[in-house]
């Protein structure tokens, strides 16, 4: 039987206060996402500090494997999390060159 690949949003809340070991791991953090991108795993990643937000989109066959890899990202344990399955997601596979008026 084939694996069919699903999409599925993670939205992953930050405490107020982060502690210093939070910044710590960030570099960690962006290498298993430069990883998980390169792999196809990870389709999108994005963090706001100043929201106390991340949202991330992965390719899986099941939200148990969504959950095994968020495992992986060391910043998991200092934030909430909550996994959805996307229905439809679309996105700009390869942004237009930007134009210089230069």
């Amino acid at each position: 039987m084939m694996n069919h690949l699903y999409q599925y949003m993670v939205n992953f809340s930050m405490p107020e206060e982060l502690p210093e070991a939070f910044f710590e791991l960030m570099p960690y953090q962006e290498t298993i996402v430069d990883r998980y991108l390169s792999e196809g795993k990870l389709i999108n990643y994005a963090l706001s500090l100043e929201q106390g937000q991340l949202w991330a989109i992965f390719n899986a066959n099941s939200e148990m494997e969504v959950l095994e890899m968020i495992i992986d990202f060391p910043l998991t344990e200092f934030m909430r999390v909550e996994v959805s399955l996307l229905n439809s997601y679309r996105a700009l596979e390869h942004p237009a060159p930007e134009f210089s008026l230069n």
